[in-house]
């Protein structure tokens, strides 16, 4: 445990957020299982839909710094790829 004031300070921030960015990671896992169950269906709508909720989740996620911008650009990029793939064939 830190004895100076600023520190304890200091980790009880990080405690705080670390839970706070927890809930939105855990949301990201559970959409793109989502997605993938969707692009394994094959319906077009569904993966429309999941991979835009998905997309908008990565965006509100980088925004907030949770994840870097750069990382939600290439999921969504990879994403993009993928929901394009079935439509193809």
């Amino acid at each position: 445990m830190a004895n100076i004031k600023s520190s304890q300070k200091d980790i009880r921030r990080i405690k705080t957020r670390t839970e706070r960015n927890r809930v939105v990671i855990s949301r990201i896992r559970t959409l793109r299982k989502k997605v993938a169950a969707s692009v394994n269906g094959g319906e077009a709508t569904a993966i429309a839909s999941a991979s835009g909720e998905y997309s908008s989740a990565l965006d509100k996620a980088a925004k907030r710094g949770i994840i870097h911008a750069n990382k939600a650009n290439r999921i969504k990029s990879r994403l993009a790829k993928l929901a394009a793939k079935p439509a193809a064939e």
